[in-house]
């Protein structure tokens, strides 16, 4: 599925944030007690360090602590809508967002939760562009949150080593599509017949109405690395390629691609095939790894501090995630406070 909005009521950024729990795990960490090494761990995925929750934090307490950077950064106020994307809610039912809008104390707007894994926030942010669009909304948080190493194996050598922590979030308010911070044409898709390829495979109502218990392993997120190697990297590409061109944009007017940081090697491969150098790829996975529906707006968070992204800057999001489903969309960088 493609769109764009179909009023002249565009989402703008107007706020950004973001929030790391304060526990980190080093790559010597994990070879302590996994047959892994932190040579093997970086030439694989170009991770050095990961940030993981303490025992009793959930994914909630980051959304909060993000959206509240986010809502800081936006000059405070109401907004109308809550979104939180993520793949590890505190319950599984109810939604994550009510407690979240709750506990910001935001009182009675909309919320809800998005599903698509690590590419929960680009739908996530495609949501708010439709509900401004419609005069659903004139200002919506939204937020990528994942706890996500409460869901990963820990004797898992290939997928400890990936997986980590923390939320990102930005508040965008109703504008002009030719403003700066203007949200362009977002691009979305799916493939359900990929749905094995990333998974968590018990705990739904598929493995319950059994009524038999799932092996143990079931109950921890699996990934079939080589195959999500291929379909990332062919997937990610092409959403980024459409978003370029229904934007009029070509690869060489992109200041900074900021793809979803899954692996070193995927986001280098995307950017090669897309045709943009090194020089203007943004990047944190070493001292964060795969943050899942947390990663991009973490990503924006960190360039913004380092002055790697500036107000003018051609930026293109991109990711890809479990569902399958990927997504990709454009903007020109704002002027915001420092974050």
């Amino acid at each position: 599925m493609t769109g764009r909005p179909r009023t002249d009521r565009a989402a703008v950024i107007t706020g950004l944030g973001g929030w790391l729990p304060p526990r980190v795990v080093t790559n010597d960490d994990l070879a302590a007690h996994l047959d892994t090494s932190d040579e093997w761990i970086r030439s694989r995925t170009g991770i050095a360090r990961r940030h993981v929750v303490d025992p009793g934090t959930g994914t909630a307490t980051l959304a909060v602590e993000a959206g509240a950077a986010a809502l800081k950064s936006a000059g405070g106020g109401d907004v109308d809508s809550v979104i939180v994307a993520t793949t590890t809610p505190d319950r599984p039912c109810p939604a994550t967002a009510p407690q979240v809008a709750a506990r910001l104390g935001l009182g009675a707007v909309a919320a809800h939760d998005v599903s698509a894994v690590c590419t929960g926030f680009v739908y996530g942010l495609a949501t708010a562009v439709g509900q401004i669009a419609a005069g659903i909304a004139d200002r919506v948080l939204v937020i990528g949150a994942e706890a996500f190493s409460t869901i990963v194996n820990p004797r898992d050598r290939h997928t400890a080593v990936i997986f980590a922590d923390g939320a990102g979030a930005v508040v965008v308010r109703a504008g002009a599509p030719d403003e700066p911070g203007a949200v362009g044409p977002c691009v979305l898709g799916s493939d359900g017949d990929l749905a094995d390829l990333i998974t968590v495979p018990a705990g739904g109502s598929a493995q319950r109405s059994t009524g038999r218990p799932a092996p143990p392993e079931d109950h921890y997120f699996q990934m079939r690395g080589r195959d999500v190697y291929r379909h990332a990297v062919e997937r990610t590409t092409a959403a980024a390629q459409t978003a370029l061109d229904r934007a009029g944009w070509r690869a060489a007017d992109v200041d900074r691609l900021m793809p979803h940081q899954a692996n070193a090697r995927i986001c280098a491969a995307v950017a090669e095939r897309l045709g943009i150098g090194p020089d203007r790829q943004a990047s944190n996975i070493e001292r964060v790894g795969n943050t899942a529906a947390a990663s991009i707006p973490l990503l924006m968070v960190d360039a913004a501090a380092e002055g790697s992204l500036a107000p003018g800057d051609r930026v293109l999001l991109a990711a890809f995630g479990g569902g399958a489903t990927w997504g990709a969309t454009t903007l020109t960088w704002p002027v915001l406070p420092a974050v």
